[in-house]
């Protein structure tokens, strides 16, 4: 994982088949990024229904939240519709990964991104990390708790 207090690597992955995102579009805002191993996997879907019912929260912080999986654009567009999340989801797919490793969050064994957290702030400096065992949901405590710090800062 990367380190707290450093410049958050830049990226930009599609959220769906027409739609990119970048770091710089959430500049002076918060930033949650959430990876994941995979849309489908039954504590994935608890976890992003958790970050779902949580966006009222984060937005009281001034943050965004994007999930991040190496599932492709098309597989993410289904997957949003059959939760009804209102967050995107991006797809660190080709090449397989690369966000994931830049982040330090990427299971090279399993080919697939690992459970972990960031939090960055509208500077774009990392603030917060955590690193979950895949088969746990990490909640939502953390987030909040880091968020309220950078609130605390300003």
């Amino acid at each position: 994982m990367l380190t707290i207090g450093t410049p958050a690597p830049d990226f930009t992955l599609y959220s769906t088949p027409g739609q990119q995102h970048s770091l710089q579009d959430f500049q002076g805002r918060n930033l949650i990024l959430a990876f994941y191993p995979a849309d489908w996997s039954p504590v994935c879907g608890d976890q992003m229904s958790l970050y779902n019912e949580m966006l009222q929260l984060f937005r009281k912080h001034n943050a965004a939240l994007l999930g991040i999986s190496v599932d492709s654009k098309w597989c993410h567009q289904a997957y949003m519709q059959s939760r009804n999340l209102h967050f995107p989801l991006l797809a660190d797919f080709e090449p397989k990964g690369a966000m994931a490793k830049q982040y330090g969050a990427y299971d090279e064994k399993e080919g697939q991104c690992e459970r972990a957290l960031y939090v960055i702030d509208g500077s774009g400096i990392i603030r917060w990390n955590f690193l979950s065992p895949p088969a746990v949901n990490p909640g939502a405590d953390g987030i909040l708790n880091a968020l309220e710090k950078i609130q605390g800062k300003k």
